[in-house]
């Protein structure tokens, strides 16, 4: 299943360190990255392939808002379909 995770708050050094770190240890590969910092705030969209992850989506939702949170970030994920569905005209 791929799911699309968003990242936000203010840039402090670490961030995509912590949350890839994090993807790698459970088995979720990063397809694509993007992310920028407009003056302080720093905001970073990446597509994630979770086929090989053993943990479940919503454990994984939870362990990254929990790891967002303890970073002072919103770290959010969404299963692809349902993102896609979402945003079609």
């Amino acid at each position: 299943m791929k799911a699309l995770i968003t990242v936000t708050g203010t840039d402090t050094t670490g961030i995509i360190a912590k949350v890839c770190t994090y993807l790698a240890d459970n088995g979720i590969n990063i397809l694509d990255i993007s992310q920028t910092v407009m003056q302080e705030f720093f905001t970073m969209a990446m597509l994630v392939d979770l086929s090989k992850s053993e943990k479940e989506f919503s454990t994984v939702s939870d362990e990254l808002a929990s790891l967002g949170n303890s970073m002072g970030l919103v770290v959010r994920i969404q299963r692809e379909d349902i993102f896609t569905l979402m945003h079609r005209v």
